[in-house]
């Protein structure tokens, strides 16, 4: 996974509350078990015209005034089913980083294994976010994995995030990746445990 220490970006506005898995990434998409290409069909029955296959003028998404690695989206964020396709479509798409007031737990966890920060911040805040890009698409918001701090327009908020997510996100590890890293102690308590029973 690509390494998470400092986004700085412009960001997308989906004011929208609520938003579901199915909305993300729709059901009649999950067909494929590669993580890439998902991210053609993200929140694709509100891209694209479902009769004709036009594309919504109306949609943030199609909106070439908004940009950025960073969407900021309404209150409880990622709902409804578990599918880990919704994490993929994110960031097949570019999204580095998800900002809202609220995330489902298990979309939360889905988001974080596969590289997606979810940065909580109070609903004032996310409300100054959400009109300020608005407003002007040009504004950035820079996310510090490390001080676990997200800054807009000079105002900072703290975050909450595990510690063993923060080391693999700063890292750019998997689980798989984060054991191979702690290879040599894993080897070297083997060793002396061993030595242990060999008494």
């Amino acid at each position: 996974m690509q390494k998470l220490v400092t986004i700085q970006s412009r960001a997308i506005p989906l004011p929208a509350e609520n938003i579901d898995t199915d909305q993300i990434i729709p059901a009649r998409f999950l067909k494929s078990i590669d993580r890439k290409g998902f991210g053609n069909n993200l929140f694709r029955d509100w891209r694209f015209n479902v009769h004709t296959g036009e594309p919504n003028q109306e949609f943030v998404l199609n909106d070439s005034g908004f940009s950025g690695e960073i969407l900021v989206a309404g209150n409880n964020f990622g709902c409804g089913s578990s599918r880990e396709h919704a994490a993929w479509a994110l960031t097949d798409y570019g999204f580095k980083v998800i900002v809202s007031s609220y995330f489902a737990d298990i979309f939360k966890g889905n988001a974080l294994n596969n590289g997606l920060l979810p940065v909580k911040v109070s609903e004032d805040f996310l409300k100054v976010i959400l009109d300020g890009i608005t407003q002007d698409p040009e504004l950035e918001i820079k996310v510090d994995v490390e001080q676990q701090s997200i800054t807009f327009n000079d105002r900072t908020e703290h975050f909450e995030l595990d510690s063993y997510k923060k080391i693999c996100l700063l890292n750019g590890y998997d689980d798989i990746d984060f054991l191979i890293s702690r290879k040599q102690a894993i080897q070297e308590f083997e060793l002396k445990t061993q030595k242990v029973y060999e008494r």
